[in-house]
């Protein structure tokens, strides 16, 4: 007799995540596995008729920031709804962990600044139940979470925890390079999924001043990546334009270890400087380095006010007004000369700017003034030839005349869809950068899976149905070593998402207060996702995310080499 299976799901469209064809079939699941694939998997104790919607493996978010949130948060509902079942927590090296006492309150103003996070909701909502890496870890194990978690060790927390408030001012002495690498070690012997860290000019912390991985010399990157070769895991580097993708290379030959290189973004002024990326990227492959390039298939859209500028902040003219607040903020914007300073530079050519003055795509969205509502949803490319002014003096004027109230959105990236559609199809590109659990009053794309499926499959047709669930699925798996995941195939973790092929996408951003403290988030929620489960568990409807739905989630410790 044929075991009875927990689960049996039915008529389905079996899309595999391995790239193979779509074929209509059934899934079986027992265990929180996946236990038979096929045209007769046999009998369950629940039966679900797909009704010929898509069946594919969850989708694998390896670029998030829910370092802090989940410790209040451990459902991660956002991500779960947009059909999430793994995320990879701690990139860009800005983790809450390791972290003394002493330190947590610099640590949340870093986050405060560098991801766009609201102070009051991380003091009021961060549970620090840790101060090493591997309590973090255990306590991620302990309190259970909606999704699968795999964690890196960060860089600039790393450093804190042994230079305290010399992390952001100089180089480290030898002594404490190896000290920091022991705590990499340590972390990487206790289940993360390995060292992350930033070179990026954009990411700064309190007080403007640059995050602490921004200080490391070449020694102390080639050190604490070395802590990779001795155990196992990738190191991921979001870099600003002064680090070269030779020197990377570099550490992955010295380590022997993947490397994920972040991020990868097109910029309509400098259009060609992320494809010379790739272009280095591909000859290291050749070369037998495995270099991976961390792209957005979305554009890089944010809302923003003056009152936390972060789009501006990687201008090295915007540096006067780092730091300041109030009235002394006030004063360095309304100064002539500074402004001279930002056109001066967005006049010059860069490799990479997160802003680079193409006003006709920043737009008001909200005043809060009546008398400018006429300004609502026109660009400054338009409200300054209107009032005779140039752009930059038009925004700033027009936010120091609203006690920097005034929310604005800018499109600065990927705004190119052709562009787009290359970085997606590059052989060494990785599907990436949702930044879920980061910038949530700027943006949210913790759905880039959903807008890749909706856009890029259904409506560009850049890709088969069958080759986007692979770059969701299975190719970041086999590049973070995630085993057993990301493929529909026996013995596989029941990760899986229904959706229909014909809807899916992610719906329009809206606001709401639901953060520690009444702090706001952006959401966009799911369109066309009638299911999704982990770990045999299943968490979402068609209705969205189930309230009662049991935290299936599980901590991944265990990588392939």
């Amino acid at each position: 007799m044929r075991p009875m299976h927990d689960l049996v799901i039915r008529n389905a469209l079996l899309v595999d995540g391995l790239g193979g064809s779509p074929r209509h079939g059934s899934l079986a699941v027992a265990g929180g596995r996946i236990a038979a694939v096929g045209a007769d998997v046999g009998a369950g104790r629940q039966s679900l008729d797909a009704g010929g919607l898509a069946l594919a493996p969850g989708i694998i978010d390896n670029h998030t920031h829910y370092d802090a949130q989940v410790t209040w948060d451990p459902d991660l509902s956002a991500s779960t709804a947009v059909g999430v079942t793994t995320a990879v927590i701690g990139n860009c090296g800005f983790t809450i962990a390791p972290c003394r006492p002493a330190d947590r309150d610099l640590t949340m103003r870093n986050l405060t600044n560098v991801e766009g996070m609201s102070l009051d909701a991380l003091r009021a909502g961060i549970r620090w139940e840790f101060e090493t890496v591997p309590e973090y870890l255990a306590m991620l194990e302990r309190n259970g979470s909606g999704l699968n978690l795999a964690a890196f060790v960060g860089h600039s927390s790393v450093r804190t925890f042994v230079m305290r408030d010399d992390a952001a001012r100089r180089a480290a002495t030898p002594a404490e390079v190896e000290a920091m690498r022991a705590l990499v070690a340590e972390g990487m012997g206790t289940g993360a999924i390995g060292f992350a860290t930033s070179t990026s000019p954009a990411h700064n912390g309190d007080g403007g001043i640059p995050m602490p991985s921004r200080l490391a010399d070449d020694a102390e990157l080639f050190a604490l990546t070395g802590a990779l070769r001795d155990t196992r895991g990738v190191f991921m580097l979001t870099k600003g334009g002064q680090t070269k993708v030779s020197f990377l290379e570099e550490i992955a030959a010295r380590n022997g270890r993947p490397a994920i290189i972040a991020a990868l973004l097109h910029s309509n002024t400098a259009p060609d400087a992320v494809f010379r990326d790739l272009d280095e990227i591909d000859a290291a492959n050749a070369r037998g380095r495995r270099l991976v390039g961390a792209i957005s298939c979305c554009p890089l859209s944010m809302d923003f006010t003056l009152a936390a500028p972060y789009p501006f902040e990687g201008l090295a003219a915007w540096q006067p007004a780092l730091g300041q607040k109030g009235e002394a903020f006030k004063r360095v914007i309304a100064q002539p000369g500074f402004r001279d300073a930002i056109r001066a530079e967005l006049a010059q050519p860069a490799v990479f700017r997160l802003f680079s003055g193409e006003w006709d795509k920043v737009f008001v969205v909200e005043v809060a003034r009546a008398e400018n509502r006429g300004l609502e949803n026109r660009s400054f490319a338009d409200i300054g030839r209107a009032q005779g002014k140039d752009p930059l003096d038009a925004l700033l004027d027009l936010a120091l005349a609203e006690e920097l109230e005034t929310v604005f959105v800018a499109l600065l990236l990927n705004s190119d869809e052709n562009a787009v559609a290359r970085l997606i199809l590059h052989p060494h590109s990785l599907v990436s950068l949702s930044d879920a659990g980061a910038h949530l009053t700027f943006f949210n794309d913790a759905g880039f899976g959903l807008h890749l499926l909706g856009h890029w499959v259904r409506e560009r047709g850049a890709l088969t149905l069958a080759e986007g669930v692979r770059k969701l699925t299975s190719d970041p798996a086999r590049v973070f070593g995630i085993r057993g995941r990301g493929r529909l195939e026996a013995g596989c973790a029941a990760d899986l998402m229904l959706f229909d092929p014909a809807t899916v996408g992610r719906g329009p951003k809206r606001r709401i207060f639901d953060l520690p403290a009444g702090a706001a988030r952006l959401v966009t929620p799911a369109v066309g996702v009638h299911g999704v489960w982990v770990n045999g568990e299943r968490v979402v409807d068609a209705s969205g995310p189930i309230p009662s739905a049991p935290r299936a989630g599980r901590l991944l410790r265990e990588f392939a080499g």
